[in-house]
């Protein structure tokens, strides 16, 4: 006996699951191409935009009559690099190429799973290793994409200011990544449960059957 659930969903449901698997495809699909693209970018090393985060930034902003000027917090922006050495491009390149890799096999690991369910199997050790990769491959994915891009706009920083311009050396927002490793953590559990009462109950059902 089948320890999976056999019920298939309904015409709505596939349908929605469907449409989910094209749009997950799609987005795939836009970020690699950007990432690409970034890449090539990052590979001539010439006018490379690079976002830089700053350590207590300000700066005065003239008003239009020039009356007077505004002083201004600024977080972060864009510095246009007019040439970039290997110190920043291997991390910047190395950043992107994180992005992708995580990027495609979470939406690859989703369409299987979503694939899965339209088939009739919900809870299984299949899908809950494609849910746990899928979580995984999130958080530390995020975490390598930030720490390549931070690499890239410090080494950008110092080659074009002589380190006179204090950025953030790593930013990390911890509420954000606990939050998301909690969700995780409770969704791998959802499956892993599920899955174990799925077989406890086939099992039971497979005992019983020479009873009735």
């Amino acid at each position: 006996m089948s320890i999976s659930h056999q019920n298939r969903p309904s015409r709505g449901d596939r349908w929605s699951i469907a449409a989910f698997s094209i749009v997950g495809f799609a987005i795939a699909a836009w970020i690699t191409v950007t990432a690409v693209l970034r890449i090539i970018v990052l590979a001539t090393g010439t006018n490379v935009p690079v976002r830089i985060e700053f350590v207590d930034g300000a700066a005065d902003i003239a008003l239009s009559d020039g009356s007077a000027t505004v002083p201004v917090q600024i977080d972060s922006g864009v510095l246009l690099a007019p040439q970039l050495t290997p110190i920043a491009i291997v991390p910047g390149i190395l950043g992107q190429l994180a992005l992708i890799v995580t990027v495609v096999t979470i939406v690859g690991c989703l369409l299987l799973l979503s694939r899965s369910i339209i088939g009739g199997r919900v809870f299984s050790r299949r899908n809950t290793a494609l849910v746990a990769t899928t979580g995984l491959t999130g958080l530390i994915g995020a975490a390598a994409a930030r720490f390549f891009d931070n690499m890239l706009a410090n080494a950008t920083v110092s080659l074009m200011t002589e380190n006179r311009l204090d950025t953030a050396v790593l930013t990390v927002e911890p509420f954000t990544w606990i939050l998301a490793a909690f969700i995780v953590a409770v969704i791998m559990t959802a499956f892993t449960v599920g899955d174990r009462l799925q077989r406890d109950k086939a099992t039971l059902e497979k005992e019983t059957e020479g009873l009735i």
